[in-house]
């Protein structure tokens, strides 16, 4: 999988908007297309990215191209960011708070006559 296709086709808000309708059932291009003011030509392109992207399919059914998501399409992207899940929040107040009860008191400077 290509995780750098897949963030590509991710970062458009009108696409992940189209996967989040394919989320419901297959749709066929021109339903896709219904809620975006853009024309079928501008959805279709966005369609191509993510399929290209392997995050849908499509296929042609009679003469209607319907597109289907690919759910298991974005586990490697998702096994990718929850790695970075492992590691928590630093919290630099309790950290400090840690660090002044574990290690002494500097002493102080003193001054050399």
């Amino acid at each position: 999988m290509n995780l750098d296709a897949i963030f590509a086709a991710l970062a458009d808000p009108t696409r992940r908007e189209i996967l989040a309708m394919l989320l419901e059932d297959d749709m066929a291009v021109t339903d896709v297309a219904e809620p975006f003011e853009m024309s079928l030509a501008a959805i279709s392109k966005h369609l191509k990215v993510l399929a290209e992207a392997r995050l849908i399919t499509q296929e042609r059914r009679g003469r209607v191209i319907w597109s289907k998501l690919e759910p298991d399409a974005m586990r490697a992207a998702t096994v990718w960011i929850a790695g970075f899940g492992m590691f928590e929040a630093l919290d630099l107040d309790a950290f400090e708070r840690f660090l002044s009860a574990e290690l002494p008191d500097p002493a102080p400077l003193q001054s050399e006559a």
